[in-house]
């Protein structure tokens, strides 16, 4: 069985838009690619979001006695795994 990559509430409202009005984010058009362009840094502030958020959430469950902290790349790592 195959692991079903999750999305993130961004990327779920960027495809249903792109199936209920497909000239959006159609790449062969100009207004199409301005509008893929200008939506594009949602998704990266998305992200930063989750990934902030998994690190802290590591974080705060850490035991300071027994385990390092998580690094920014391990989160990241995370968001890539879960998201794309």
């Amino acid at each position: 069985m195959q692991n079903k990559q999750k999305l993130t509430a961004l990327q779920q409202l960027f495809s249903d838009l792109e199936e209920s009005q497909p000239g959006l984010f159609n790449v062969y058009t100009v207004d199409g690619r301005n509008c893929i362009n200008q939506f594009f840094k949602y998704l990266e502030i998305e992200k930063q979001q989750i990934i902030n958020a998994f690190n802290e959430g590591e974080i705060n469950s850490v035991d300071y006695f027994n385990a390092e902290n998580i690094t920014i790349e391990e989160a990241e790592q995370y968001y890539n795994e879960t998201y794309k």
